[in-house]
């Protein structure tokens, strides 16, 4: 790594981002049958300030989980997560961190905006489709109780993220420290 601070800096945040999205698991809201927590809007950040090397930590995180690390909701751990009712969510992280990712490489505000959405979206479908699939839930039903009851606070979430990642865009623009 000596010599080469982009490489440093990438690691860096990727433990940042693995921090975040544990610390955002256990602060959580417990619904049926998935939580409400946190860490989406970490992983929206991630993919907003790390463009599409985002995905190392979304993928990092889920690696560290399924080898038993309590890194998934409220101390949670194991490949049984993965495949149980959240599965669909966590997985879902890698794909929107690279699409928001993706967006942000972009200069355009809408596209940036639009790849929070989408990735918001991404999610919650991916959630949502694995929700039906692992509980035997009609895919109706798995929607109606997997998507749609955290829309309001994903939209929260998302509107956070690009707050939080003009700000740290403005601090680098300027050469000031982020």
């Amino acid at each position: 790594m000596f010599g080469d601070p982009e490489r440093a800096r990438l690691i860096a945040e990727t433990a940042g981002f693995v921090g975040l999205f544990a610390a955002g698991s256990w602060i959580s809201i417990p619904l049926p049958p998935v939580p409400f927590t946190l860490q989406t809007l970490f992983v929206l950040l991630a993919g907003a300030l790390m463009r599409r090397y985002a995905v190392v930590p979304a993928c990092l995180f889920i690696i560290l989980g399924a080898m038993n690390l309590p890194l998934f909701h409220n101390g949670a751990s194991g490949i049984g997560v993965l495949v149980g009712p959240t599965g669909g969510y966590l997985i879902g992280f890698i794909l929107a961190a690279l699409i928001v990712g993706l967006a942000y490489e972009q200069r355009s505000t809408a596209g940036r905006v639009a790849g929070l959405v989408f990735g918001t979206l991404v999610i919650l479908t991916c959630g949502a489709t694995w929700l039906s699939i692992s509980t035997g839930m009609e895919i109706w039903e798995a929607f109606l109780l997997g998507m749609f009851p955290f829309l309001p606070g994903d939209a929260l979430k998302a509107y956070g993220a690009y707050i939080i990642a003009a700000r740290f865009e403005s601090k680098r623009s300027f050469g000031g420290a982020a």
